[in-house]
């Protein structure tokens, strides 16, 4: 009879291990799935600044500006120029940020350092139950 409730005693304990690493590999792989996609979208703008090299010269660089919506993709696309073809770029990727990483709080920033070629700083950050985390990536972009 005591062995029994030893026994029932064991696999209790070894049932709430299991249920532990159940939860810590559930919310590893949340955060995974946030870094992942924080790569992703700043390799997107990364690839969006290589496609526009003419945005300007650092610090009047439009990538390091506001974003703003000036239709230059998607139907019934404008005609627009580098700079505000860069700040529609920064406008979507921003909206991708924030619907990409779970709840919301993702935010993105570019900084444009002057030289030859310049160098761009992509920061993506996002908030978690662990606290604020961050992803920063520097592309390097001739202007001609």
């Amino acid at each position: 009879m005591v062995e029994m409730l030893v026994a029932l005693v064991v696999l209790a304990v070894g049932m709430l291990g299991v249920a532990i690493l159940f939860g810590i590999s559930l919310h590893s792989g949340s955060s995974a799935i946030s870094r992942m996609q924080a790569v992703n979208l700043a390799a997107d703008i990364a690839d969006r600044i290589r496609a526009n090299r003419r945005a300007g010269i650092a610090p009047n660089n439009a990538y390091g500006g506001a974003a703003a919506d000036n239709g230059c993709t998607g139907a019934g696309a404008v005609s627009c120029t580098p700079a505000q073809m860069a700040a529609d770029d920064l406008y979507h990727w921003q909206r991708q940020l924030s619907r990409a990483i779970a709840g919301g709080t993702a935010t993105g920033t570019v900084v444009v350092t002057p030289g030859t070629p310049q160098t761009y700083t992509i920061l993506v950050s996002w908030t978690e139950k662990a606290g604020t985390l961050q992803y920063q990536m520097q592309v390097q972009a001739p202007t001609t």
